[in-house]
Formats: C-alpha cells, structure tokens, sequence
C-alpha cells in the first residue's frame, strides 16, 4: 500500500508538472464482457464445475465398485481337471521263494465340476470325476494243493496288489504279465465344510463386505462436506465480490470529492483567499485517493479470480468475462438459537456422521478378531454316486443306475496352543475402537465450539450493522457541514480532508459490515451442517 501510495503520488506531481494525468495502463478500465450471475447460479455452476467436487464424486463410485468386487467371493467357479500317470513296479521272490514278475499300469483321469462359498461361511463342491486305468499284472499257476482257486476269481479282484495278496495267501505262483482295463467313476458327488465356531459368526470375507458398505456411506458423506465446503466457499467469495465492487464505488466517489476540493482551492489560492500549501495538501489527498481507488481495482479483479476459480474447471474460458453480482447484500434477520444450533450439529454434521460410522466399522472388526479366538470346528459331509467296469459306459451305466452310493459325515477340530496372533490383534483392535471413541467425543465438542463461535459472531455482525450505517450517515453530514463552513469561510481544507477521509472509511466499513454478517450466516449453517437444507439444494450424491 505505501509503495502505491509513492507511486500515484508521484506520477501526480509528473501530472501536475507537465499539466496532464499519468496514470499506469492498468489503471485504464478495458471494456470486457460482463456476465451477471445470482449466487444460486454460481452454487449450480460450481456444482457441476468445481475441481474438488468433481474429485470428490468419484469416491462413492470406487468406493461402490469396490463393494461389488468383494461379492465376487461368492460366486461358483467351474473347474476341470485331467491327468495322466504312470507305475511300474518290480517283480521279486516271496517269502516261499518263489518268484513273481512286476506290474506295469497307466491311468488317465478327468474331473469337473462347481465350488464356491455361500455368505454363512459353507464351503460346497460338486461334480464328476471318471478313471480308468490299464496295463499287465502278475500271471499265475495253481498250487495242487489248492485246485479250489480259479482264474475268475483272481481276476475279480481290480487291484493288483489284491492279487498278489490273494495269490499269496492262496500259494498260487506268478510267473507271467496278464493285460488288464478298469474304469471307475464318481457321479453327482456333494462335498461340504461349515465352520460352527471360528469363521461361523463372521469370517474374513463378511467382514470386509461389511466394513466396505460402511465405507461406502462414509465416501457419501465425505462427498457432501465437501460440497458444503465448496459452497460455502462460493458464497462467500460471491458476497466479497460484493463488496469489492461496493468498495471500488466508495472509493471513486472519495476520488471525486477530494479532486473535486483540489480544484476549489486551486481557485481560492489563485484569487488569495488560500495559502498554496492547502493546495498542495488537496493534491496529495487526491493522489492517495487515486492510488486507494486502484488498490480496490485490484482486490475486485482478484475477487473475480477467486470466485471464477471455484465455478469453473476451464479458467481460460473466464478469463476475458467480468462476473456482475445479480444481488446485493441484504441485511437478513435471523433468530439464534445456540441449543437448536447444536442439535442440528449432533444429527447433520457430515464430518461427524463419518467419525461415528469408523466407530460402527471398528465394531465389525472387533467383532471378527473376537471370532477368531475360537478354536476351529468345521462339520464335513459327502455324497454321491459310484460305479466300475472295464469300460466307462460300464461304470457311467452303474453311476445311472443309482446303486452305489456313498457318504460320509464328520467334524474336524483344530485347537490352537497358544493363538497368540489372534489374541494380540483382538487386542489392537479394541484400542484402536477406545481411540476412536475418544475422537469422537473430542470432535462433538469442537462442534459445539464452532457453533458457538458461528452464533457469538453472526449476533455481533448483525449488532454491527446499525452502528456502522449510523457512523456512515454522521460522517456524511459532518463532511457536508464542514464544506459549508469552508465555503464559508469558517473552517481549513485541512478539516474538509480529514473529514473525507472518515466518510470514506465509514462507508466502506458498512458494506464491509453486510458482508461480514453475510458471510457470518453461511459460516454458521456450515458449522451445523444444514447448508444444502436451508438453501433448499437437494443433491443426489451417489454417482
């Protein structure tokens, strides 16, 4: 300010010198397009255009995918499996020393069939598995002692090492490789495993479905804070730019009071009837008054700045546009109410809901780290289908027919010796919960202060208001009685500057005043959280 003050002043002693105005290209009003906008427009404007809330609004959408994604868990996944393997074992001399050839076998396999998990924790599968296994197994001859034993009933038996145990027991002797085809299937088999005490109440994948539908909320409410914030914002800006134009207004009518008594002392010194130092008083008061003028200039172009900022997400299209406020400031009549301002605080506050729901999502937590203090304890079951033969529609021809089945039902227990990990984090998490509770009762109260604070200053703003239009109107009648008593005579230009100089101060505080009380009120439906309520601005969030 004293820099510009040097500035002007200088370039009016040049002015005055040489008998013209100099004046920086600055100072020159361009002519720009205007562009009148009321404060719900630029809310609308900033709503679809701000950068934060545009940022803002993608979280509930991640944030809603990310939900989704978690249900994934429990989708049936079809798998299928095929493989082929190979045996060959030796032969040797039993006990009896006698001697047997080895075997040799190939088996291929193939199985498919559904598994998944189901949101009670039950884990399921069920599908079809087929074999079927070929090669040569130990030939053999009858002992005559034991001519009771025949070849169908050793080739009965599937597994080779049945025979040979059979062939044994029987003393029959092995001596040649007999080829040999099986094929075994399992049809419709059902396999099922349900926790009944860890993972039973909640296990991991509830858990964090659960806590993510908590986040999901919180991104919802984060969201609305911060088009409140922004809103706000707007408003607030949108009242400066109020007053910076009523401010540019004040200060050019003080220009043209003050070069308006420069030239009447000009004329007073060149009749004698003024000393030349009056004179060059009234020149100085002009320069400062010129150089307060652009200061003003510059706060209104930055003011324009501000608020383009906040509505825009491309500058260069508001660049060569003036906004024009459609409205003035009006000095609205509240009623104050600090209790109902608190309660609506307690309910509406975003930031606070949001700190109450990290309390519920810590609740989940905790109640799953508590779960997994149990020992594990898991009920099995299956079912299904069997059947054999030397081809597979022989053992499909079987699986049809539904005659051999077969099942099994069981509990598996797993109790860990010390489960320390399980019981350190439990541990954590109720810290982690008492923490949080702790924060939100230090966040309650801050409320209540910001609130307090919000009501104390919109009640002195609004207080204000009088005073300062009572202050605006004394000066303005002391400045004209004292020009009267100049013109008079009676008084010094001296006085004439001095109560100026008051008149534009005063007036500049009562628009400053209506602004501030404006500004005290949006400031205050911030801190209760009802900016979008009281300004009737129903928005849906959820993208």
């Amino acid at each position: 300010m004293k820099n510009s003050v040097r500035w002007y002043l200088l370039c009016s002693l040049l002015g005055a010198a040489f008998g013209v105005q100099v004046f920086p290209a600055a100072a020159q009003n361009a002519e720009v397009p205007v562009r009148s906008l009321s404060l719900q427009e630029c809310w609308q404007l900033a709503l679809k255009h701000n950068f934060d809330v545009r940022i803002e609004r993608y979280n509930p959408q991640i944030a809603d995918y990310a939900l989704r994604m978690l249900y994934g868990a429990y989708d049936p996944s079809l798998y299928s499996a095929a493989s082929h393997s190979y045996s060959l074992a030796p032969g040797g001399v039993d006990s009896q020393n006698r001697p047997y050839v080895g075997s040799e076998s190939e088996t291929d396999s193939i199985s498919s069939g559904l598994r998944g998990l189901l949101p009670w924790g039950l884990n399921y599968a069920v599908g079809v598995g087929l074999s079927d296994q070929y090669g040569t197994r130990p030939g053999f001859s009858a002992d005559l002692a034991h001519p009771q034993v025949s070849y169908v009933t050793l080739t009965n038996l599937l597994d080779p090492t049945q025979v040979f145990q059979y062939a044994v027991t029987n003393y029959l002797e092995f001596s040649t490789r007999d080829p040999f085809e099986n094929s075994s299937g399992q049809m419709g088999f059902l396999t099922l495993r349900q926790p009944l005490l860890r993972n039973f109440w909640i296990d991991g994948t509830r858990m964090t479905i659960a806590t993510k539908k908590k986040d999901l909320k919180s991104t919802d409410l984060a969201l609305r804070s911060r088009v409140i914030q922004v809103l706000t914002s707007v408003q607030q800006a949108y009242y400066d730019l109020i007053y910076t134009y009523e401010n540019v207004k004040v200060q050019q009518k003080a220009l043209e009071l003050a070069q308006r008594l420069l030239a009447e002392n000009k004329k007073r010194v060149e009749v004698g009837a003024m000393a030349p130092l009056d004179e060059k008083s009234a020149e100085s008061q002009a320069a400062i008054s010129r150089a307060a003028l652009l200061s003003a200039q510059q706060a209104l172009a930055v003011q324009q700045n501000t608020l383009k900022n906040l509505i825009s997400d491309d500058y260069t299209v508001w660049h060569d546009l003036q906004i024009q406020p459609a409205e003035k400031l009006m000095p609205q009549p509240a009623i104050f109410d600090l209790q109902a301002s608190w309660q609506k605080g307690m309910t509406q506050r975003p930031d606070l809901l949001q700190n109450r729901i990290a309390v519920e999502r810590q609740n989940i937590v905790l109640r799953y780290s508590r779960n997994q203090l149990y020992p594990t304890l898991d009920l099995t079951g299956t079912y299904g289908y069997m059947g054999s033969g030397k081809e597979f529609s022989g053992a499909l021809g079987q699986i049809g027919n539904g005659d051999n089945n077969f099942y099994s039902v069981g509990m598996e227990l797993n109790i860990p010796l010390s489960n320390r990990q399980a019981r350190e984090t439990h541990k954590l998490n109720k810290a982690q919960k008492e923490q949080l509770v702790l924060q939100l009762k230090q966040l309650e109260q801050t409320i209540m202060v910001q609130i307090d604070n919000a009501v104390k200053a919109a009640q002195t703003s609004y207080e204000q208001l009088d005073a300062t239009r009572q202050a605006r109107e004394f000066a303005q009648a002391a400045l004209e009685a004292e020009q009267k008593k100049l013109a008079n005579g009676k008084s010094t230009s001296y006085q004439v500057l001095l109560l100026q100089r008051d008149l534009t101060q005063r007036s500049s505080d009562e628009i400053q005043a209506l602004a501030q009380y404006n500004k005290a009120l949006s400031s205050l439906t911030e801190a209760e959280g009802t900016t979008l309520e009281k300004n009737n601005l129903n928005l849906e969030f959820r993208p």
